[in-house]
This record gives C-alpha cells, structure tokens and sequence, in this order.
C-alpha cells in the first residue's frame, strides 16, 4: 500500500533511514536509561510518536526493548498502512489529532516524539506546555529556524514566545540539521532536531496565567518597550520605574518575565 503525502497536512514522509536511526537514538531512554521515576527492573516506558506517517521512525521505536509504544497519526491512510504493518499495535495507535484528543487517551506519563508538520509545530509545543507535568522528554523535528527560534537566549534576533514559554520548563537544545533531500517530498527549506528536558521547576513565583499574558502581550508588541507594550493590560495605569520597563521582551529572560509578571499582578491588585 502506498501512502500519498499530504499537501493539506503538511506531511513530508522522512526516507532516510539513517536519520530516523538518530532521532530515536537522541531520545534518554535509548542513549541513557530513562527520565522516570523509580522505574522498576524490566519497565518500558512509555513513548507516543505524533505523525508516524510511514512509519519511519516508527520501526526503531517499536521494536526497542525499553520502550512501551503509543502513535498518534491524523491521516486515515497512514493508520491503514501502519496497522498492517504493526497489527499487533491495536489500540496504541489512535487516530486523531494530537492537538485536540483528550488527555486520557494517553500513559499518565510519556516521552513524546515525531516529525511534526511544520503548519502546526508552535501548537504541537503549546500543548506540550499543557501536559509539561507528564512530558519529562521531547525530542521532535520542526523547520530549521522554528527549531532554533524554540532553543534560542534571551538577545538573539529569533528569542520569541515559545522560546520564553519552553525555557521556563524545560531545557531545550538544539541537536542537529536535516536537509531537504531526507524527506518525500522535499521540503523547500532545512529542518532542525530538537530535544526538551524537563527541568526542576514546579511551580512559578507569580499567577502561571497572568505570565502567559504578560509574555504573549510584550512580544505582541515587541518593537516597543516593556513599559509600553503593556499598556492592553494595564491600561493607563504604568509599572513602577525599574530596569526592566525600558528593556524590549528580547532582553528578559525566565526570572526577568517572572519578576515583571509579579509588578504587573501588584498593580492590578491594587484596582
């Protein structure tokens, strides 16, 4: 059976075997033990592919004695082929999109992989924040400047929202390159490996929500400075005068929008 990339999906099947080998070898639980808690001797752990396609990557993770395998693939002709050629995958293989399944659908805690569609890859990662308490690991190909713009520091040209957003949860690093010539069809651009590891922080020093806004309103806006752009939250009332006010979002790190987001909840609590 073939099975016909999708213009509509964004479905660039990979074809090189070599650097599906890769993508699955970055992932902890391959290169290095496991992410988990306390796992038991002889424990798999769970890992969901999102977009196996044809499974390229699918047949390194399937076979893998430490890995407990899950796919989540939108495309009904990709799940056909898929279950014929794993048809022990039975219910592991859900077909929908990954973007809107509900959360009990998945293992209560999992590593998340794939070659995800460049159209929907910033959603892909936004719901990864949702599930940042039960994803430890991601590893995940994306277009080559998205992938850094995700892993770049506060000061660079391509430091933006998600790049803020999964610096505060995860560390993230940028792995390696992946030409056009891998996929089918090939892309008109380079794509880029990424790996996100869960850091230690459990909670933030400020309302998780008000600092989602605060990141998303200051970089809305992000030809202006923090005392400006804030102006759709605050309104005409200002932040108090300190160095952060007159910086620009790409020159606050974590702590920085953490501190800001604090000043901001004080003033609105003061009506």
């Amino acid at each position: 059976m073939e099975v016909r990339p999708k213009k509509a999906l964004g479905q660039h099947f990979l074809r090189d075997t070599g650097t599906a080998q890769r993508i699955v070898n970055s992932l902890s639980v391959v290169y290095n033990s496991t992410l988990m808690e306390n796992p038991g001797d002889g424990q798999r752990i769970p890992v969901v592919e999102v977009g196996p396609g044809t499974g390229v990557l699918t047949r390194y993770l399937w076979d893998h004695p430490q890995i407990d395998y899950y796919a989540v693939e939108l495309d009904r002709e990709s799940v056909v082929f898929l279950q014929q050629q794993y048809p022990t995958l039975g219910k592991r293989l859900i077909q929908g999109d990954f973007l809107h399944l509900p959360t009990e659908l998945f293992p209560p805690e999992f590593l998340l992989i794939g070659n995800f569609p460049y159209n929907i890859s910033s959603q892909i990662f936004f719901r990864v924040l949702e599930f940042k308490d039960r994803i430890p690991e991601v590893v995940g190909m994306v277009q080559k400047e998205v992938a850094e713009r995700y892993c770049a520091s506060p000061g660079s040209r391509t430091y933006g929202i998600l790049s803020v957003l999964l610096h505060t949860w995860y560390h993230t690093e940028y792995l390696f390159t992946v030409p056009p010539g891998a996929f089918i069809p090939p892309p008109k651009v380079q794509s880029g490996v990424i790996r996100l590891l869960r850091n230690n922080r459990v909670k933030l020093d400020c309302p998780e929500d008000l600092f989602l806004k605060v990141v998303k309103t200051t970089f809305n806006q992000r030809r202006k400075t923090i005392r400006n752009s804030l102006n759709p939250i605050l309104g005409k009332r200002k932040i108090a005068d300190s160095r952060l006010p007159d910086l620009r979002p790409e020159q606050l790190d974590v702590s920085d929008f953490v501190q800001l987001t604090k000043e901001v909840a004080a003033i609105l609590n003061a009506g």
